[in-house]
């Protein structure tokens, strides 16, 4: 199936997900988050939802994170150069939605920490789908496959879906990052298996 494809056919399928099948297949998602390898590890990514989109909510990753005392990282994104910058989630960040319905950080950059890419070592990937060797496909804007291109080799890539996966999506190219795991409401894919 091509990205075109797959977008189209995923967008569709979330219109018809009430909030309540959101919120119960975003529990189960996060439940299963507690199983991965991933605990060690201090500094993790968390993209908040574009609700208007019908993410999945993060709100349940954030309560697990912030009960583990982990540093918890959130990105707004410039649109010129398609870059994400990284800030460190404190009790008083004020988060606001961008142009495109994207909560973001709003407080004063200096304020609220800088993270360095190099730092993150979890990143929570938002996509419309993926398939079963580890390959996303998100809407197209191309911002998470150049951060996850910058962070290093050993971040932990991890996917979040509602849905299981296609079994593949053929237009990958080079620049394309695949996930190390994918958690749905029912399984966790893991791609590590060389």
């Amino acid at each position: 199936m091509l990205k075109k494809e797959v977008r189209s056919k995923y967008k569709t399928l979330r219109q018809f997900l009430s909030e309540k099948d959101i919120d119960e297949m975003s529990l189960a998602i996060a439940n299963k988050v507690l199983t991965l390898p991933i605990w060690k590890k201090t500094y993790f990514h968390l993209f908040l939802p574009i609700e208007e989109q019908k993410e999945v909510n993060t709100e349940f990753i954030l309560h697990l994170l912030s009960g583990k005392d982990k540093e918890i990282c959130i990105s707004k994104s410039d649109f010129e150069s398609r870059k994400m910058m990284h800030y460190l989630l404190k009790d008083n960040t004020k988060i606001k939605k961008n142009i495109y319905n994207i909560p973001e950080p709003i407080n004063d950059p200096d304020a609220s920490g800088e993270v360095p890419t190099n730092k993150i070592e979890v990143v929570f990937v938002p996509l419309l789908a993926f398939d079963k060797t580890g390959n996303r496909v998100g809407y197209g804007k191309g911002f998470y496959d150049k951060f996850l291109s910058e962070c290093n080799p050993n971040t932990i890539k991890i996917g979040l879906s509602f849905f299981e996966p296609e079994e593949l999506i053929s237009d990958i190219f080079e620049g394309d990052v695949k996930l190390n795991y994918c958690v749905t409401p029912k399984s966790v894919f893991d791609f590590n298996i060389s």
